[in-house]
């Protein structure tokens, strides 16, 4: 989709989707990877599943790949949480991870809606497991890609994008 493509990693309610709603409304090319690339499926073979855990939270390898060799735009934000973004993430130009404070993450992960993973039971998950383990995952970042740029998320969205912008090359 983009001579240059990024993708926008964190932890869930560090702010994926409101970064993507931003850059649509500047003018860039954003995919939510949570609604356009996403699906319950086992990281290694790929093989859909009937699963709403966690790590099986992955995205569309093979979309990803088209979407990135389709270069009709100049830049592509690729937004949101995948487990196996290992498969693709050599794909981007940069990497950008969204970081909060725990106090924020906790207020945020608050004010989402029920019908939203981290705030709701799926199978013998409830509430307080979910978040137990997104806190977990913040406080150890062992789900986050590597020499990524991370990212202020705490800030107001629009220095949030900037600071994004300024760091896309």
């Amino acid at each position: 989709m983009g001579v240059k493509n990024y993708l926008i990693e964190g932890v869930s309610c560090t702010g994926k989707t409101s970064v993507c709603d931003e850059l649509r409304r500047r003018g860039y090319h954003s995919i939510d990877g949570d609604v356009e690339l996403a699906y319950w499926g086992d990281p290694k073979t790929r093989e859909p599943l009937d699963s709403s855990a966690y790590e099986h939270w992955i995205w569309d390898v093979d979309k990803v790949r088209a979407l990135v060799a389709d270069q009709s735009h100049a830049a592509s934000f690729f937004c949101g949480g995948s487990r196996n973004f290992d498969r693709f993430i050599d794909l981007f130009d940069g990497v950008f991870v969204l970081e909060v404070d725990l106090d924020t993450l906790n207020r945020r992960l608050a004010a989402r809606p029920e019908d939203e993973w981290g705030d709701h039971v799926v199978g013998d998950h409830g509430r307080a497991s979910e978040r137990e383990f997104i806190a977990r995952l913040h406080a150890t970042k062992e789900d986050i890609p590597k020499n990524a740029i991370m990212i202020d998320a705490t800030a107001p969205l629009s220095r949030v994008v900037d600071a994004i912008l300024g760091n896309a090359n």
